[in-house]
This record gives structure tokens, sequence and C-alpha cells, in this order.
């Protein structure tokens, strides 16, 4: 990308006030704002201004309905566990990371996958996810290639930080890390916005834009060199996710399904989750920011809610449907934010109030795509504590405290007596690394009945 290229480019979109500072930039400024430049989605910037021109209300709900949820029996999950560990055991499953956030809610300077999150030894989330899917290539005896989808914030420190600590002892040549894609923000007018003489503001194109992400580093195509049929998504803030879980693989190929939904009961009418849904004959997921209030709090004659299994961003894609909807045009959001931008005199200005919209992909928006669409009922105390704030409900402190609580019911499941304290909790801090045992079944067949506990504990 040259000068000359862009300039009829950003006219063509009217979008010429992109370059309005061009002749008081240096040559490292000029290069740096055409390859940004070079990286517009103009066919996205297209339908983002579409959608502001028509200033249109958003459409209603229409009829929703609780959609069809499974919970397995023991006898179902043995069945779907031993045909999910055949798949294991034929390498066709892949794990799908999503860890382009940073962690500065929680007051911390970095990669969110490099908060330290483990109650004894300190453990990083990256440390945990990756030695989680260690311990499946261990006990299944094939790669389970890993992939990380980071953000421009913070791609450079999460390649950096896994080089520095060795992988984790994963081989490097089966973790592959690819960017998230970025967008524009645009005025009420669909202006890009500038946030400096020589820049473009961009924000990330949400969680959605994993799809698009994926096919356009190549990722899809080396999933499907390497043979793989399944792929496990999850987000890097919840140490308790259980990776590619058998049972759950299982449930997903006895049903021939095109994506798998893991759903938990809402902790309360109010939790920030989307719940499960039918339309029709489709599935799909309504943010909570969708529903009425009176959608949130309506019950069923046993007390229950009736929107009451929120989706925890835990899917399984076969490959087939993700390769078709990473060419997919999923619905976009938008979101009126405040945004700081470049005043004529090239100054910075931050608002006072939302001044601009910001456009996002949503994962979800796949699953009304197709009809094989199922949704499984888990535990959220055994697989769902994600770190999101800094104190209160899903903090650092909350999550430690779950996991010291799923760690303690493994260990007196296998007959260890844990103390505890007048509380009835754990007295002392008790981890396990994922190398020593994935599961409750893992540490009864590993630990002793005579482990005596008599302070913090780490099992490694």
């Amino acid at each position: 990308m040259n000068f000359d290229d862009a300039t009829p480019l950003l006219a063509q979109h009217d979008q010429s006030h992109v370059l309005r500072f061009w002749e008081r930039l240096d040559a490292s400024q000029r290069a740096g704002l055409l390859a940004q430049i070079a990286t517009l989605d103009f066919a996205s910037i297209r339908r983002m201004r579409g959608m502001l021109a028509a200033k249109a209300e958003a459409p209603g709900l229409g009829p929703i309905a609780p959609a069809p949820v499974t919970r397995l029996d023991e006898a179902g999950r043995c069945e779907a566990r031993a045909r999910g560990e055949d798949a294991l055991r034929a390498g066709q499953v892949g794990v799908i990371l999503v860890a382009g956030g940073q962690g500065s809610r929680l007051g911390f300077d970095g990669p969110k996958g490099a908060f330290p999150i483990g109650p004894v030894s300190n453990a990083p989330l990256f440390a945990i996810h990756a030695r989680k899917v260690l311990a499946l290539q261990r006990k299944y005896g094939k790669p389970v290639p890993l992939y990380i989808m980071t953000s421009d914030a913070n791609d450079a420190q999460t390649r950096d930080f896994f080089a520095k600590h060795a992988f984790w002892g994963l081989a490097p040549e089966h973790v592959h890390f690819f960017v998230q894609g970025m967008w524009p923000a645009l005025t009420e007018d669909g202006r890009i916005i500038l946030d400096r003489p020589d820049h473009i503001f961009m924000s990330p194109d949400g969680h959605g834009g994993t799809m698009s992400a994926l096919r356009a580093s190549g990722m899809i195509a080396n999933m499907e060199k390497h043979g793989l049929g399944l792929l496990f998504y999850f987000q890097v803030d919840n140490p308790l996710v259980d990776v590619a879980d058998p049972a759950f693989l299982g449930f997903h190929l006895s049903h021939g399904a095109d994506i798998s939904i893991k759903v938990c009961a809402k902790r309360d009418p109010e939790e920030k989750l989307g719940v499960v849904v039918a339309r029709g004959s489709r599935c799909a997921i309504v943010e909570y920011t969708e529903l009425t209030p009176a959608q949130k709090h309506a019950v069923l004659p046993n007390g229950q809610l009736q929107f009451r299994h929120g989706s925890v961003a835990i899917h399984i894609f076969s490959r087939d449907f993700l390769r078709a909807q990473s060419e997919a045009d999923l619905p976009l959001h938008l979101a009126h934010k405040k945004v700081p931008y470049c005043g004529d005199d090239g100054a910075l200005v931050t608002p006072a109030k939302p001044n601009a919209y910001k456009f996002e992909k949503f994962i979800f928006d796949v699953i009304p795509n197709t009809e094989r669409a199922f949704s499984l009922e888990f535990s959220r105390d055994d697989e769902f504590s994600p770190v999101k704030n800094s104190e209160g409900e899903d903090s650092p402190a909350s999550v430690m405290r779950d996991m010291v609580l799923q760690f303690s019911r493994w260990l007196e499941g296998a007959g260890v007596q844990v103390p505890k304290g007048a509380d009835g909790a754990p007295r002392y801090r008790i981890e396990i690394d994922p190398l020593y045992a994935l599961t409750a079944e893992d540490v009864r067949g590993k630990v002793s009945r005579d482990l005596k506990i008599t302070g913090d504990l780490l099992l490694k």
C-alpha cells in the first residue's frame, strides 16, 4: 500500500479524512498509517455504515422457548466418554483457546492468561490450560494441537510468555498462535476515527472474530492437515474448564452435531450469562442484555427459572462446520462508546459522553446456522469459575476458593480426610497439578487414602 493506492481507495469509501494530516507526518508515521489502511476490511465497514445509516430499531427476540438440554446419567456418561476417548486416541481432537484480553480489570499488567491463579503454585492461567492439554496427550498417546487466539495488544507478550516457560512441556510445533481481527470505530455519520494524526483507532472484532481469524491465519488449513475433526473451544479466564472433556466429545459425536454447547444453571436471574433458547427447530443463544426483566425472572411451576441454562463459552465444533462459518458473514453488534479522537489540531480529545460506535461479532451467532446444535448440562462447581473482577464474585479470591473446593472433593472421593475450618471450608489450600490428575477418577487411582494433610498441599 502506498499513498497513490490509499488515496482513491479511501475516497471511494468516503474516508479521505484519514489522510488529512499527511503533510505533517514523517516517513515512519506515513508507513505506519498506510500499513493500517491496508488492513481495513472495507466490505465490513460498508456493512457497519449501513447499520448506522438505517438507524433501525433492534429487532425483537420474537417467540422463544427454553432449548432442549441433556444431562447425562452415569451410563450415558460412560458411553459418551468411551467414544470421546477413542477420538482422542485417534488424534482427531484440537483445542481453541481464546486469549486476546488483558488483565487490566484485575489490576494486572499483561495478558490475562499470564495472571497467577494457582492456589498453592501461583501458576498462571496459561500454565493450567497448557498442562491440561499436555496431560491429555500423555494419557491418550496422540498430539492435541493447541490454537491460541491473541490480540494486537498481547500477541508478542503471549508468545514470549510461552517461550519463557518452555511451553509448559508442550511441543512448540503443536502450539499455534493467531491474532484476532481489529475493526475501526465509526462516528455516527460513518467516519473512521483517528486517535493520532498517524493512527486509526482500532478495537477487537469480538470473539466471533475467531472464525475469520482462523481462516485468515491458515489455521483451518492446519487443522485439516493434522486430520482434526473436532475442535474444543473455550476462553482463557476459566481455570476449572474440563479441556476436551471426553464425555462432551462423545456426546457431540453421538448426535452428529455441528456444534455442541455446555450449559449450567444460572446463579441468579441477573447473572450475566447468555441463555440457550429455541426458535422453531433452531437453537440460539440470547444475550442477557436482550432478555426483558419478565423473561429473566420467569419461573416454572417447580420454582426453577424458565430460562435457566446459561452458556459459558465452552463449545465443540466439527471442523467442516467451523470452516463453513469462517467464510460466512456473522451478524454485527454495535455499542455506543466513548472513543478518544484526534482533533483538527492533531491533539487527542477525550470525550465526556459516547461519541462513536464499536462493532463486534459473537461466536454464538453461528448456532442458528445449523439444526445440529445440542446442549449438554454440567455442574458449575466442577467446571466453571471465571476470573473477571478484582473483587467479589468471579474474582481471584472466589476462583481460588472454587479450585480448592474442587480439589478437596476429589481427595475426599478417594478416601482422604480433608481438614475443615469452623465454616466448613478446607482449612488449607489444596492444588492438584493437571499432570498429576485431570479428574476425580485419576485421583482415586493415584492418591493414598493414608495421605495426611497438615498444611497447604500441592500434588504434582
